[in-house]
């Protein structure tokens, strides 16, 4: 399924070490001229905001904005109502990336199981509020909510 030619790719991710800087270079060099790119670690709302008419949304990614805001002591729930807010009031499709982590071992510490907690209930409401969920194993697409794209 092809959303449209104008994309939009709302990056959450900062460069805090030499690795991450890496990171982000190869995504940068992947995306050719088709795409804009708005950098918002905290901000999401603002830059789905900034979509234009035509243009698909690509937010990568709520894993990534959940750890600026945790790591930042921003107010979560404040920054959760704001991006479920810009979400409904974007009248472009966004297609948003975020990762599963409550599979795993239970982590050992106080801030990882926070963190695992906090992307478990983010998932959630960014499902409510979507018509389609696909989770990605091993490179297949899974339909959890709605059909396959």
């Amino acid at each position: 399924m092809r959303l449209s030619e104008r994309r939009l790719y709302v990056a959450t991710a900062e460069a805090w070490d030499d690795e991450m800087r890496e990171k982000l270079r190869l995504h940068r060099a992947r995306r050719d001229a088709s795409w804009r790119t708005l950098e918002a670690p905290l901000d999401v709302a603002a830059a789905l905001a900034d979509a234009g008419p035509g243009e698909a949304v690509l937010l990568d990614c709520a894993t990534m904005w959940l750890t600026n805001v945790i790591l930042g002591e921003h107010d979560l729930g404040g920054a959760e109502a704001a991006l479920l807010q810009g979400l409904r009031s974007c009248r472009v499709p966004v297609v948003i990336v975020s990762n599963e982590i409550g599979m795993g071992v239970v982590p050992d510490n106080a801030l990882s199981r926070r963190f695992r907690e906090a992307q478990g209930r983010l998932n959630q409401l960014l499902a409510g509020e979507a018509t389609h969920v696909v989770a990605v194993m091993a490179g297949l697409p899974l339909a959890l909510k709605g059909p396959l794209p």
